[in-house]
């Protein structure tokens, strides 16, 4: 377990030091906090005599175990983070304005499979995928349609993409660029290449965790060294010019949906954070510089009392390593801040609605854990792309928790419970050791490379579905409960058009007849010399996507210089 700095510390130190300082930059909601009774709430609960609960931990304070601000909901609700996009950037670009309309606090963007692996739609491998599980993005002339109207200064926005990060994050900046943020002066750059002045006020997140493509999603581009080396580059462009950034969204989500346990989702995606961190390092980055963007994305799964547990685990033992492994000094490069999602493996096809439940569990569990951000799954997922409607119902979800079950009143309402803290305790201490094997194995680059990490998420979801087809875990509906015979009905049912494959090439062909095609080949060039040197790459990305250069042909430029990845045989 984590050693507690200030364990000898009183609850009045705690508001003298820590407490009212916040309230002065974030009031709280309301005057006065009760229950329906009439009964008053603090701030927090604890032990009669410290206030602060188990091992005299305080919220806001190292190793943050009970949140990462010492008021967390009372002053600001997490934001509700939707997760969408399909089709055509216009149709997106609708049901993002829909959301926003019914309460959305943030954005979450989705790409199609060809967009995720820097692909145009025309792209003969792309053929079957556009805009099918996600949206479609081949062009500037794409982002603007998909940011039409939404300011980016006044919205914080989530892009789920890995493997082509930057290209996505130089599109948006070129987007906000034409919306008139920041400064648009231009400075040359040593290379040719355009260097944007900024800095930009843009807030969001690229995801940009190519490790766990490696290790569970898959789409993976370019072998693991210079993939780490785009990863850094945008770390180091967005310290300088868009500083409110997080440059990346480390993620167990994914490691979870592939079959790991709740221990596992912690350790790998731990280790996978020390390797960034310590890559960044390597490229000579002060971790006091970039530690404070890292965000971290985490599953919200059945297991209420264990997933409660996972998220407060986690935040103890990062705030550890960052301290004590790389010496960070700026408390907020100990904090933990993560967005959650309800776990779409848990979705079940039959008896669909009852997938409202799940939802409900899992996203109260991540309220109660202490989530920045959350996106909660629609009911009808595991059956098609969500209806308006489901999705809608999804969001209201959130809504309910924050408005009407009283969970947001006081902080870590959960904190001190025995169960609670040994299980917080036993997941930091598994974790902890699962890393330290990692480390043994000489990181968690070596740990993919070897095929290690896989072969221990592929046991895990082994173990789990041989025990779901045993019945030792029901799942309502699925092996117990059934309704034999009973047709599902799903209601409206929602389907991309397959013709939008055809009007995304046919606008693919447009865009590249109307462009400077002379420039355009003089910026792959320099991109291509750019990629092969050490320079960071970031402003010629975005000197390429201004100057008409598509997604593919940036993707196959890059496949050039890199190569691409060949995974390890995992049995």
């Amino acid at each position: 377990m984590t050693e507690i700095a200030h364990a000898h510390r009183t609850r009045a130190d705690w508001e003298r030091e820590t407490l009212h300082p916040s309230l002065k930059r974030a009031p709280e909601r309301k005057a006065h906090f009760e229950t329906p009774s009439g009964i008053p709430l603090d701030v927090v609960y604890g032990d009669p005599t410290t206030g602060a609960g188990y091992r005299g931990e305080f919220p806001g304070e190292y190793p943050f175990t009970r949140g990462i601000h010492p008021t967390m909901y009372r002053s600001r609700y997490w934001t509700m983070r939707q997760y969408a996009g399909f089709s055509t950037a216009r149709e997106s670009n609708a049901r993002y304005r829909y959301l926003l309309s019914q309460g959305q606090t943030g954005l979450s963007v989705a790409f199609d499979l060809p967009t995720q692996l820097c692909m145009d739609a025309d792209d003969p491998l792309a053929a079957g995928e556009v805009g099918k599980v996600g949206v479609s993005i081949c062009t500037l002339r794409d982002m603007r349609e998909l940011f039409d109207g939404i300011p980016l200064d006044k919205v914080s926005t989530s892009m789920t993409i890995n493997a082509p990060a930057a290209v996505l994050l130089a599109l948006y900046i070129a987007v906000a660029r034409e919306q008139g943020i920041g400064s648009n002066d231009r400075k040359s750059g040593t290379d040719g290449c355009a260097l944007p002045a900024g800095p930009w006020p843009l807030r969001g997140t690229v995801q940009n965790d190519i490790l766990k493509e490696y290790a569970a999603r898959g789409l993976y581009i370019f072998p693991p060294k210079p993939s780490m080396r785009l990863v850094t580059d945008v770390f180091a462009f967005c310290k300088q010019h868009v500083p409110h950034w997080n440059t990346i969204s480390i993620s167990g989500y994914h490691i979870r949906e592939a079959g790991s346990t709740a221990v596992q989702e912690v350790a790998f995606t731990l280790a996978n954070a020390i390797a960034y961190v310590q890559a960044a390092l390597d490229v000579g980055l002060d971790v006091d510089e970039f530690a404070g963007q890292i965000a971290f994305f985490f599953n919200a799964h059945n297991d209420f009392l264990e997933e409660i547990a996972k998220f407060r685990a986690a935040r103890r033992l990062w705030a550890w390593i960052m301290r004590e492994r790389f010496g960070a000094r700026d408390p907020r490069s100990c904090m933990l801040r993560f967005h959650a999602q309800t776990g779409g493996s848990t979705l079940t096809a039959q008896q669909p609605i009852n997938n409202v439940a799940r939802v409900t569990i899992q996203a109260l569990a991540a309220v109660l854990g202490g989530a920045q951000s959350l996106h909660t799954n629609s009911w009808d997922e595991a059956l098609q792309l969500p209806t308006a409607e489901a999705a809608r119902t999804a969001l209201r979800t959130q809504q309910i928790i924050a408005y009407e079950s009283g969970v947001t009143d006081t902080v870590d309402p959960l904190g001190g419970a025995y169960v609670i803290e040994y299980l917080t305790d036993e997941i930091e201490r598994r974790a902890r050791a699962l890393i330290e094997q990692i480390d043994a194995l000489g990181g968690a680059v070596r740990a993919i490379e070897s095929g290690w990490m896989q072969a221990q998420i592929a046991e895990s979801a082994y173990r789990y579905q041989r025990e779901v087809e045993a019945k030792e875990r029901i799942i309502v509906g699925v092996n117990a409960f059934e309704d034999e015979g009973e047709p599902q009905s799903v209601g409206e049912r929602f389907r991309v058009d397959p013709a939008i494959e055809a009007e995304q090439r046919r606008r693919l062909a447009e865009w590249r007849a109307q462009r400077d095609n002379e420039r355009v080949s003089a910026l792959i060039a320099q991109l291509e010399r750019t990629a092969r040197s050490s320079e960071n790459i970031m402003p010629c990305l975005i000197a390429c996507v201004e100057g008409g250069v598509t997604v593919g042909e940036i993707g196959k430029a890059l496949r050039r210089v890199f190569g691409e990845y060949h995974p390890p045989t995992v049995i």
